[in-house]
């Protein structure tokens, strides 16, 4: 077994790769793997809603009414505080679901950090702490759901250069595994 990845530094971006619980995580923001409805859910979605408080929820609300009526599209996010959390802001971004990978998914999921980064660069953001985006309830399969997620922070963040703290939080000690292995292999 390899020891733990240290710190990595994509430019100006500090990247760390923790397992954990991301409603503990002491960020600026943290993801949150919303549904579409943005009113709270299972896994991700529904532990950042419990944790965060009614707050939340009420934001969401407003988001709905304001901006998408419809629900929030895979790809896309918007922003709340973070009502009882440590983590100041929560942005919410939509998943796709894993089909079969020849439906667009790897472009959604890309969409998802993408938004959610330029959500961090426009609000002046220090830090930010990502799930695994659709990799649970939504059967992306990790080994995928990795590679874009670290493909396109990675990319981000070294045309974008600014000063930034990065964090991805793995559930499981095997997502874990995934996520280091595929940090390590050159780009």
């Amino acid at each position: 077994m390899p020891l733990p990845l240290p710190i990595l530094t994509w430019g100006t971006t500090a990247v760390r790769i923790v397992e954990g619980d991301i409603t503990e995580q002491d960020a600026d923001a943290i993801v949150n793997a919303a549904n579409s409805s943005l009113m709270g859910g299972g896994g991700v979605d529904g532990a950042i809603h419990r944790r965060g408080g009614p707050q939340i929820l009420e934001e969401c609300r407003t988001i709905r009414r304001s901006h998408w009526p419809d629900g929030l599209p895979s790809g896309k996010a918007v922003i709340t505080g973070g009502g009882l959390l440590r983590a100041r802001h929560v942005i919410h971004t939509v998943g796709p679901v894993w089909r079969d990978g020849r439906h667009g998914e790897a472009e959604a999921l890309a969409g998802c950090y993408r938004s959610s980064l330029e959500i961090v660069k426009e609000r002046g953001l220090r830090s930010v702490a990502f799930p695994a985006i659709s990799a649970g309830a939504y059967g992306y399969p990790v080994e995928e759901a990795g590679a874009v997620a670290l493909g396109t922070v990675r990319e981000f963040v070294g045309r974008e250069r600014w000063p930034l703290a990065v964090t991805f939080v793995l559930f499981s000690g095997r997502d874990l595994e995934v996520y280091e292995r595929l940090a390590r292999e050159p780009r």
